[in-house]
């Protein structure tokens, strides 16, 4: 069986959502033998030097990558709200790489070819005109829904507006592209019903966030108790909003409650304003070079999104690696977990503050969450299982 699979980013290394996600569901498939082929746009703000990159599984493709410059202007906002295309999408649209794209169709045949999120949909007339593979599209998270959820906690009039056209503009997309694929795979069950809210009409199956467990290992000797700690991309609207609204809203009682208590807080591109709360106590550590150590070497992890969609990859590397995670409602969203037992939901300050209390004054509390979480992270995101039932998937597609 041959694969295309097209991303909006190079997934090398996968030290972030996005990459982790396709990072893995290349492996697991490689494994069963999948001729893998991959096209990734390489943006100037995710830049990858391929020439760099030292991995099996990128040693194991054929790779073919387009450079391009998806930076969004003010001008370019502007003269978008004259046309009909979502500008989100159409940032990653370019002449060059759909050039580019139509030599490798001409050159191979494929059959099956995956768009790795909404950001490469619009090569899909480009995938039509030259080949007939069948079509897959795997919905990282529904676009539009991440903006419509951003817009309600805009409290600037105009931005909140231009955000809830953005969102209309998006929804409208995904409902128009949605049905030209054979194949959709959502990747948790809530995104699953908002794709069937939208009108799909195409085959829908559930495929979430796959991780190899034989690279988290927890090393119990390393961790620092108590510690809390975040770590995500800042350049992600959705995880700034969460820690500028945690450092505001709830640290503050957090400190007074333990003198002793330390806040790490991880990521690349960390606005520069947030490390104006660097203290004894909050440590802004922007970009780590190991988030498995960096992971390793803290307690409890708080994920206090209050907007976003699909699966929150970090809460399910903090669960691989037996941590106890306190997050929102919002950012366990779509992930198998039960409050209590292998997870802590939080949505205000009081039930954030309540839930670090019980971690910090009983130990073995937070250490029976992490275990049970390690053990629910096993039983249902395994690559192993995972990519056997996407090659299960692909091996119907081609049979109907």
């Amino acid at each position: 069986m041959k694969a295309l699979f097209l991303t909006n980013r190079v997934p090398f290394p996968p030290k972030s959502g996005y990459p982790i996600v396709v990072y893995n569901t290349i492996k697991g498939l490689l494994a069963l033998g999948v001729e893998i082929t991959l096209f990734s746009i390489n943006p100037i703000q995710h830049w990858v030097d391929t020439d760099d990159i030292y991995d099996p599984v990128f040693e194991s493709i054929q790779f073919h990558s387009y450079e391009m410059d998806a930076e969004i202007s003010i001008w370019d906002a502007v003269v978008n709200i004259f046309s009909n295309q979502p500008l989100n999408v159409y940032r990653f649209y370019a002449d060059g790489a759909a050039h580019a794209l139509e030599n490798i169709l001409k050159e191979a045949e494929f059959d099956i070819i995956q768009f790795e999120s909404l950001f490469v949909v619009p090569y899909l007339d480009i995938v039509k005109a030259n080949s007939k593979a069948r079509l897959v599209y795997r919905a990282h998270n529904i676009v539009y829904d991440v903006w419509e959820r951003v817009s309600q906690s805009e409290k600037f009039g105009p931005r909140r507006q231009y955000l809830q056209f953005l969102a209309s503009r998006l929804k409208a997309y995904e409902m128009e592209q949605i049905n030209r694929f054979h194949k959709i795979f959502a990747i948790s069950e809530p995104d699953r019903q908002n794709i069937l809210k939208i009108g799909c009409e195409v085959s829908l199956d559930v495929f979430p966030v796959a991780l190899d467990f034989s690279q988290y290992k927890a090393v119990p000797t390393i961790t620092n108790f108590p510690t809390l700690f975040h770590l995500g991309s800042m350049d992600w609207g959705p995880n700034r909003e969460g820690i500028e609204w945690f450092l505001s809203e709830v640290w503050p009682d957090i400190e007074e409650l333990n003198s002793e208590l330390r806040f790490y807080i991880a990521g690349k591109n960390m606005p520069k304003h947030l490390f104006d709360y660097d203290s004894d106590n909050v440590v802004v550590e922007g970009q780590v070079l190991d988030a498995v150590e960096f992971i390793n070497s803290k307690a409890i992890m708080i994920v206090p999104l209050l907007s976003g969609s699909g699966m929150r990859v970090k809460i399910l590397e903090g669960m691989a690696m037996n941590k106890c995670v306190i997050a929102t409602t919002i950012a366990a969203e779509g992930i198998q977990c039960e409050h209590g037992k292998d997870i802590l939901l939080a949505d205000t300050p009081d039930e954030f503050y309540r839930c670090i209390l019980q971690c910090i004054t009983n130990p073995t509390k937070w250490k029976e969450i992490g275990d049970n979480a390690r053990k629910t992270a096993e039983r249902h995101y395994d690559i192993a299982s995972i990519s056997a039932r996407m090659y299960s998937a692909y091996k119907q597609l081609l049979n109907a």
